[in-house]
């Protein structure tokens, strides 16, 4: 598959806030949902939040709930992470992908694929 892009990652105080972008104009346009997730050492790669195309509904993990939100533009095939009030703990590499099929969960990267290179967000005063 095509990898999407992710871009916008960079040093931000605690408190703090920062927007990722998502290039989907790589991949076929037949995707159920964007999936935002990230990797820290020693942990497990894990879900963040998801937005679904059809009718842009959104899940969060409870560690970014009321915190992070998902949201796109259609005309820039770009989807995007707004991360408010960052946390040291939100330190890590963020990757975009696709859910390939309708069932997905949005906790299992396995049901996501055209994962990117990522981009890291170091929360850090």
């Amino acid at each position: 598959q095509v990898p999407l892009v992710e871009s916008g990652g960079g040093l931000v105080p605690p408190g703090g806030s920062l927007r990722l972008s998502c290039d989907v104009s790589g991949p076929k346009q037949d995707f159920f949902a964007i999936g935002w997730f990230r990797e820290a050492p020693y942990k497990e790669r894990e879900g963040v939040v998801c937005y679904r195309r059809s009718d842009r509904q959104t899940w969060s993990a409870d560690s970014v709930k009321g915190r992070f939100t998902a949201s796109r533009d259609s005309a820039k095939n770009t989807y995007y992470l707004q991360m408010d009030n960052v946390k040291p703990e939100d330190t890590g590499r963020y990757y975009c992908a696709t859910a390939w099929r309708s069932n997905y969960d949005c906790s299992d990267s396995r049901d996501f694929n055209s994962f990117g290179h990522g981009t890291q967000v170091t929360v850090s005063p």
